[in-house]
């Protein structure tokens, strides 16, 4: 968990951690809405929010947009994604 905050805050500097719902959460302000937030339950789950820049994912998703990833570990690639996701979401 702690690694996946390193991740988060290094991809988003500009974002601030935050309680959201109970769960550790990343806005641009305490006042401003939540755009990613984390839980720890048997996985670890990074989510978007409604409030995220988030655009239809298109090809074979059509309007959907991925919104949540289930992890329970981190290896470069994964990190590497999370930081794509954060930095897609602040937009």
């Amino acid at each position: 968990m702690r690694r996946v905050h390193e991740v988060i805050v290094s991809a988003a500097p500009e974002l601030r951690p935050r309680i959201w719902y109970g769960m550790p959460a990343y806005a641009k302000s305490a006042s401003t809405p939540a755009l990613i937030s984390l839980r720890n339950d048997e996985l670890m789950n990074l989510s978007v929010t409604e409030k995220a820049a988030f655009e239809p994912a298109g090809g074979p998703d059509g309007l959907l947009s991925p919104a949540a990833w289930y992890l329970d570990d981190l290896d470069e690639t994964t990190e590497a994604r999370i930081s794509e996701i954060v930095r897609s979401a602040v937009r």
